[in-house]
């Protein structure tokens, strides 16, 4: 199993002693189980993961842990939207202190996609139109195209 590889991979790499990169390796792990669907190990790993961040002060991953963590409980058997909404208004706020633009655009199409499903398009929109409208460049990249779908969508 390729989750295996990877979750070994980041195990030895921590037990060499390594620190640096704990939070980047973390969330590719994470990310491999939201795609397969293994929720409770992806949380753990998420947990694990944030409690690196403040020891290492690495917070160019932060905001991806709480996006990635917001999407591990919609797909679980019991979805919790109220937390993940929590979860992704958190990563949008990491993101715009860091000025990280791409990462709060990509929480902020989660986030509007869930508004959406509850209803709550106009909220959406307005939120995603911000984000959206400080872009120039890079409308042909996968994240930028989904949300202009989601803006059209909305409209």
């Amino acid at each position: 199993m390729e989750i295996e590889k990877l979750r070994q991979g980041v195990i030895d790499w921590h037990s060499y002693g390594n620190e640096l990169g704990f939070p980047a390796f973390r969330g590719v792990l994470i990310d491999a189980y939201r795609k397969a669907g293994i929720v409770e190990k992806g949380l753990g790993v998420v947990d694990e993961a944030m409690g690196k961040v403040d020891p290492t002060e690495e917070r160019m991953e932060e905001a991806r842990l709480h996006w990635m963590k917001g999407e591990l409980l919609l797909i679980q058997s019991d979805p919790d939207e109220q937390f993940a909404e929590v979860c992704f208004q958190q990563a949008i706020e990491i993101a715009r202190r860091q000025s990280a633009k791409y990462k709060e655009l990509q929480a902020t199409v989660r986030l509007s996609r869930l508004w959406q499903a509850q209803g709550r398009n106009k909220e959406a929109r307005s939120l995603l139109s911000e984000i959206y409208g400080w872009f120039t460049e890079g409308f042909d990249t996968e994240d930028m195209i989904k949300a202009k779908v989601l803006l059209d969508e909305l409209s």
